[in-house]
């Protein structure tokens, strides 16, 4: 029973060393998901998406009705509160449930002299809870975004950022790639649906399909055997604008997960492929994905500003470059990068995307395609970037991927699309 109880102070923990250390809650989750049973990491992953994604009207609801803040020390049980306020206000759980086991995780961690405390506030906030939505309803914080964010979005998008904003605010859904070399999409969504489940096909990306409801990768047919691949319709638009063709040399740089890696050689099953990503313990990933699927790459660690140092004078038929980036498209997926990210972050990203750029630029054969992306919804980052570099770059031609004075196809989050993402294609003359 003891490990149940724990899951509410380990979701507080874990949330805690997002806001308070700068960690990525990619890193915190997997090492606490094992240490509790198979049934309960669902809830743990719910409990602390959920808190980082409606943080701003969590912490609201704690000024609201504690005169001090917790702080030092007792600082965990003021995340832990907040895992309380947000069973109470966003999930199913039986209000009785939710308190008795919320309070039981002061003992956890250490605090039960703190357990009156947390029942007294999680009570007060029962008989307060529709006077204090009302008021929060009126207040800036209702976005569930930092302000910085909230104003950069409006100024870029004066017509859609209440839009975007709820948008990011969303549960994402569920897409998948189909592997071509095993089935076509129309022949694996009939697998789909004598498995139970129900697929749509993308309009615009010819391998990718929505799940109705997200569902365990167990459950897809063929998923062990490579047949299928849980990615974002919008990150799948890559290999769309790349045009892969067998016995071709091609750069996936920044390749870590390995997504874009194994989908280039799915459409060119023949291609010379070098995935390089600057972060060697994400290349881990890598390997397991080529693994999976039964396919081989040049795997690489090295920095993209430098690509002499791992692929010498070597000449490139195709470049993908998703760039390092904001990632402020992938927010519903990633509601840790609202409170992890920092304005003045955005312009040292988009000085390092143009050395990157510049970089592998020397690299591509004349004739050749680079397809620059990234999971952002910021111009900085994206039009205002490649129109930049077309500028100074007199060999570069924009082809399919919007006009010299709007360069580039940004998607935006939707509800039945794929996350935020940017799209340029370059032609080398």
């Amino acid at each position: 029973m003891k490990k149940h109880l724990n899951l509410r102070s380990m979701a507080a923990q874990a949330v805690e060393q997002v806001v308070e250390k700068g960690q990525s809650l990619s890193n915190v989750l997997p090492a606490m998901q094992q240490k509790v049973a198979d049934k309960d990491k669902a809830l743990l992953q719910e409990l602390c998406f959920g808190v980082l994604r409606t943080l701003s009207q969590l912490e609201w609801m704690i000024q609201q009705l504690m005169e001090r803040p917790m702080t030092g020390k007792q600082r965990t049980v003021h995340y832990l509160i907040m895992v309380g306020f947000y069973q109470l206000l966003h999930t199913r759980i039986p209000p009785h449930a939710a308190l008795a086991e919320t309070v039981e995780g002061a003992v956890v961690i250490k605090r039960p002299q703190l357990k009156g405390l947390i029942n007294g506030v999680l009570r007060q906030f029962q008989r307060r809870q529709d006077e204090l939505l009302a008021e929060f309803a009126q207040s800036d914080l209702r976005f569930l975004h930092p302000s910085w964010l909230v104003k950069r979005i409006k100024n870029a998008y004066p017509q859609q950022w209440e839009t975007i904003l709820e948008a990011n605010n969303q549960r994402p859904p569920m897409w998948l790639r189909v592997n071509r070399n095993h089935h076509t999409r129309d022949a694996w969504l009939d697998l789909l649906t004598e498995a139970g489940l129900t697929g749509f096909p993308h309009p615009d990306y010819p391998d990718a399909v929505r799940l109705e409801t997200p569902a365990p990768v167990h459950a897809l047919p063929g998923f062990d055997e490579g047949w299928v691949t849980v990615q974002d319709a919008s990150a799948q638009g890559c290999v769309t604008y790349l045009l892969p063709e067998n016995g071709e040399q091609i750069i996936d740089l920044c390749c870590a997960p390995g997504g874009k890696t194994t989908h280039i050689l799915e459409v060119a099953p023949q291609a010379n492929v070098m995935a390089v990503d600057v972060d060697e313990k994400r290349l881990s990933r890598v390997y397991d994905n080529l693994k999976r699927l039964g396919m081989k790459a040049s795997v690489k660690q090295g920095d993209g500003r430098y690509p002499q140092q791992w692929c010498g004078e070597q000449q490139f038929d195709r470049i993908l470059l998703d760039a390092p980036c904001s990632a402020t498209g992938v927010i519903r997926r990633h509601p840790d990068i609202k409170w992890l990210r920092r304005d003045r972050d955005i312009a040292e990203l988009a000085q390092l995307q143009a050395e990157i750029l510049n970089a592998t630029w020397s690299h591509l054969k004349p004739g050749g395609t680079l397809v620059y992306a990234t999971c952002s919804i910021l111009p900085e980052e994206n039009q205002q970037q490649i129109a930049a570099f077309l500028a100074r770059t007199p060999d570069a031609v924009l082809s399919e991927t919007g006009t010299p004075e709007e360069p580039g196809r940004q998607n935006l989050p939707g509800a039945e699309d794929g996350d935020g993402f940017f799209y340029a294609k370059l032609i080398k003359k």
